[in-house]
């Protein structure tokens, strides 16, 4: 059967892993969709659509490694899978000095796809946090959500070893007109963070990181504020007072409905803290 892939775009996905259409996991395998949620991105077989999109791209020589890899893989998650692809990509494209590969994954029409190249990127060696981060870039503005939070995951490890620089490259991300791009600058220096290392530094001294959050402190965007008041929440497990300091200084310089709710998002852990001292 023969689906128009324009259409497919705005289907609304299943709400529950069984509940994937069998035809809708076939195109996801072959890579020619992207996932609309989340139980369609775990629906998908990761060594599949490898298979299929090597063959498809004329890349056959790299299938054998990935294989051997996966093969060793103790847990064969989507994410770990994604991760362990990205990684031995990242060492065979440098060993063969190939340089058509990143390219062709990074334009792919599959989700999945281009979040193998975020993982090549970010497991480049010979890239300083400036050329890591200005390749990653175009990946902090994809169009598709999982793009997104894998492109700031596959970089977290390099941003925590260069703090400095990358806060300084970071700040300037902040203000981008892109509210995607100033997204990926405050959660990609989460102190906490969601499924990855902590920032051990800004735990201890999160004003380090004012030049990225305080030029989003009444951001417009809702993605952009949830972050930002995310990042606040990380802030105040470790240093509360300091929290309380900052959202106290944002309100009193700007009395916006959105200062409101990142900060009232940033004390939420603070507040419910005392709310349960108080009962």
């Amino acid at each position: 059967m023969k689906y128009d892939l324009n259409e497919l775009k705005n289907r609304k996905g299943a709400r529950n892993l069984e509940d994937v259409p069998p035809e809708i996991k076939e195109l996801l395998n072959q890579g020619k969709i992207s996932a609309v949620n989340l139980m369609e991105s775990l629906s998908i077989e990761n060594l599949k659509l490898f298979k299929n999109v090597f063959k498809e791209i004329g890349a056959e020589e790299y299938i054998g490694p990935v294989i051997k890899t996966l093969d060793n893989l103790g847990s064969k998650t989507n994410f770990k899978s994604s991760i362990a692809i990205g990684k031995i990509l990242s060492n065979e494209i440098a060993k063969n000095n190939d340089t058509k590969i990143l390219e062709l994954l990074s334009n792919h029409g599959s989700d999945t796809v281009r979040s193998w190249a975020t993982y090549i990127i970010g497991f480049n060696e010979n890239l300083s946090i400036s050329d890591k981060l200005r390749s990653i870039k175009p990946f902090a503005a994809d169009e598709h959500f999982g793009v997104r939070e894998t492109a700031w995951l596959s970089v977290r490890e390099s941003i925590i070893n260069n703090l400095e620089d990358s806060i300084a490259i970071l700040s300037s991300w902040a203000e981008d007109e892109n509210f995607n791009i100033r997204r990926f600058a405050s959660e990609s220096t989460r102190p906490r963070g969601v499924w990855t290392k902590h920032i051990k530094k800004l735990k201890e001294s999160p004003e380090l990181a004012l030049a990225i959050i305080e030029p989003l402190k009444s951001d417009n965007e809702k993605y952009v504020q949830d972050s930002v008041g995310n990042w606040l929440n990380d802030a105040s497990k470790s240093q509360g007072e300091w929290v309380i300091a900052i959202c106290k200084k944002w309100l009193e310089e700007s009395p916006t409905k959105q200062t409101k709710r990142i900060t009232d998002r940033g004390l939420r852990t603070l507040n419910k803290g005392k709310t349960k001292k108080n009962k």
